[in-house]
């Protein structure tokens, strides 16, 4: 009887070889189109204020302009960094979930052992973003107006000088511990959640000076709140061409340099992390976004998933040998 009738299709065991190759290949592509389907969380970690935020609204605008899908910013500030890799990790890995990192990122193991994840294994690069270098700024009230001077002051204040930092443990507290030790001198690091909170109390004097980034201090240096007396790479600023880097100022051996870049959690799908590591690329290639950074001291930092994963695992030995030769170490 026609209402009984069971029809079953059985195809040659070729063709269905053939069917299933063409799905998975096939499904990839289509995951990458579907890619972004809702807004994006892009977590900061640090409070706003600091060289990262603005950085992370540019960022996200980008992503926005091109995708047409919204990057909702979520600051995530305090335990240098900890807090935020933490809630990044525990986050879908699914591409909807992406977060701003800074060197800091290969510092934490060597401070913070115990730190309830792996740098490596639970966390997955896809772009450097910008490299900046840090500058040494004082407020205008310290009778210094060149490195030596600074030093001399020091000298003749030993603990009395406070420095401004972003965390215990910090790239900005390394940059003050190298310093000491290679300038001979016993500044004193006063730590907060973000280096936008430091900037304001050295504007305000009740911290005398500090290492930080440019995308927070260009303004302030432009607008004299602020005096930079030298930089932390291997050569001048080119929106600071007058002042002189730290190792030419008479301290060899010092550099103070930091970068930014997006990592999502371990088991994204590489497609997801390609196409985001493409889209960060085309944006540093724009000309707004780059004289952008530029206004602020910036310099765009282009690399591949691998050479990203390639320069956190340099920079936790980099890392690791400055810490112990300064034998910086932190309380819990």
């Amino acid at each position: 009887m026609m209402g009984s009738c069971k029809c079953i299709l059985r195809l040659p065991c070729g063709v269905i070889v053939a069917v299933s190759m063409m799905a998975a290949l096939v499904s990839p592509a289509i995951a990458q189109q579907a890619y972004p389907s809702k807004p994006i969380r892009f977590i900061v970690p640090y409070p706003p204020g600091g060289a990262s935020d603005p950085l992370a609204r540019l960022v996200g605008q980008k992503l926005t302009d091109s995708w047409g899908q919204p990057v909702i910013i979520d600051n995530r500030g305090g335990g240098n960094g900890v807090i935020a890799n933490e809630a990044l990790v525990k986050s879908p890995a699914d591409g909807h979930t992406i977060m701003l990192e800074s060197a800091n990122h290969a510092i934490n193991p060597l401070l913070f052992p115990d730190q309830p994840y792996d740098t490596i294994k639970d966390f997955a690069p896809v772009a450097t973003l910008v490299s900046t270098q840090y500058i040494l700024v004082l407020h205008p009230s310290i009778p210094a107006n060149n490195l030596q001077e600074f030093i001399a002051l020091a000298k003749s204040k030993p603990g009395q000088l406070n420095s401004g930092g972003s965390n215990t443990g910090g790239i900005q507290h390394l940059a003050l511990e190298l310093f000491n030790a290679l300038a001979g001198v016993k500044l004193q690091n006063i730590p907060y959640k973000g280096g936008g909170q430091s900037t304001i109390d050295l504007v305000a004097g009740r911290v005398q000076l500090s290492f930080n980034n440019p995308i927070s201090l260009m303004p302030l240096i432009k607008s004299g709140k602020v005096k930079a007396i030298a930089v932390g790479g291997e050569n001048r600023m080119s929106t600071l061409p007058d002042v002189p880097t730290i190792t030419e100022a008479g301290v060899p051996g010092f550099t103070a340099k930091n970068w930014f870049g997006l990592v999502v959690p371990a088991n994204t799908p590489r497609e997801i992390i390609g196409k985001l590591a493409d889209e960060v690329t085309r944006m540093q290639a724009m000309p707004d976004f780059r004289e952008s950074l530029s206004s602020q001291g910036g310099e765009p930092f282009t690399s591949t998933p691998a050479q990203f994963a390639a320069l956190i695992k340099s920079d936790l030995a980099r890392y690791a040998k400055i810490i112990k030769e300064a034998n910086i170490k932190v309380e819990n």
